[in-house]
């Protein structure tokens, strides 16, 4: 049905889409159903058909020929007869029903993909209220599409029966004279003619069906273009909220970055506004890292945290600059700084009598 709300001019977003198919809303033609129905029935009786004429052979037999002059009408014979006559159907018919059901099984899930909805179920009260109820009946453009289908599908049915039965018309007086084998080869012949004939019209109306339902589904979910703003404020979130995660964020990693300060081997200032601690283990990586930095604050706090812990500070204002702007946290300094840490390393080494450095090795 085209979008009556001139304003929804916007094609659903995937949300939407979502959303839509959750509730058990999806595109789905009832007339692809009903055609594939009729060719499934059509293709599993050609294959089918000797054995179902057989056994119409055997039923026809019985009642037409001896067979029913010969049954007597008790109690046990009657009830004897009707699960032969039960599973005679069954040996018939049920081969034809599954695979027609598989059939369509097949085409739905092909049109629907994989869905489970368990909000259909639900009661919902709106439903219930007969006023929009007899207005979806009567005042819809749906139900006069579904009228409009109904009759086409009626009369295109109607049609090939009657052109089948018109064109019979000169031999039916001849089956009079014919064996209960011919006559049950003339009705099941007759029946997938008629079928046939029904089948073509029926297959081009399911195609046309198939894109329109897809078009009116689309149709029925677009969306203004406030909502499609409105979904997508809720996707990128409060700029409040969004606000708030990000100090959060930043306190954690802050956080973090001063637990590792106790790690780490000296710490370089300028002295008052930046501060980047290093740490240095050649079984760990070739250079020194920088465990943590910053600058005002935060560089009084790293300072702050080392004094605790007994880590050197060393001044020395141009290298703190060029490690503060050249090297990320967690990331090894650059080439060129490599004597000028290695020089403030190996003085504290030194110092404490311990190793000897060879930074960048």
């Amino acid at each position: 049905m085209p979008q009556s709300d001139p304003s929804r001019t916007e094609k659903p977003t995937p949300k939407r889409l979502n959303k839509a198919r959750s509730e058990g809303n999806v595109p789905k033609s009832q007339e692809v159903g009903n055609a594939v129905t009729i060719l499934s029935g059509a293709i599993g009786l050609y294959f089918w058909l000797s054995y179902v004429a057989k056994d119409m052979m055997g039923i026809y037999r019985f009642f037409l020929g001896e067979g029913i002059l010969t049954f007597q009408a008790r109690e046990a014979d009657v009830t004897a007869l009707l699960p032969w006559l039960a599973t005679e159907l069954a040996r018939m018919v049920l081969p034809i029903i599954l695979f027609i059901g598989f059939c369509c099984f097949i085409v739905t899930r092909a049109q629907v993909g994989k869905l489970w909805a368990p909000k259909v179920f639900k009661p919902k009260l709106s439903k219930l209220n007969p006023l929009k109820g007899m207005k979806r009946m009567f005042l819809s453009l749906q139900t006069f599409m579904r009228l409009g289908k109904s009759l086409l599908k009626a009369l295109v049915i109607g049609l090939a029966v009657y052109i089948v039965i018109k064109d019979e018309l000169p031999h039916l007086t001849g089956l009079y004279y014919t064996t209960a084998e011919g006559l049950a080869a003339y009705i099941l012949d007759m029946s997938f003619t008629m079928t046939l004939y029904a089948l073509v019209p029926m297959l081009i109306l399911a195609v046309g069906d198939f894109f329109y339902s897809r078009w009116d589904y689309i149709e029925n979910l677009k969306m203004t273009k406030d909502e499609v703003k409105d979904e997508m404020k809720q996707m990128e979130g409060d700029p409040q909220v969004k606000g708030k995660m990000k100090q959060k964020m930043f306190q954690m990693s802050q956080r973090r970055m001063m637990q590792q300060v106790p790690k780490a081997d000296v710490v370089i200032t300028n002295p008052t506004h930046f501060a980047v601690a290093l740490s240095y283990n050649p079984m760990e990586s070739p250079a020194p890292l920088v465990v943590a930095k910053g600058v005002d604050k935060v560089a009084e706090k790293i300072k702050e945290i080392a004094r605790e812990n007994r880590v050197p500070i060393r001044e020395n204002k141009p290298l703190a600059r060029a490690l503060y702007s050249q090297v990320e946290i967690g990331e090894m300094i650059p080439e060129d700084l490599y004597k000028a840490v290695a020089a403030i390393l190996a003085q504290l080494w030194k110092n404490k009598g311990g190793k000897q450095v060879d930074v960048g090795r």
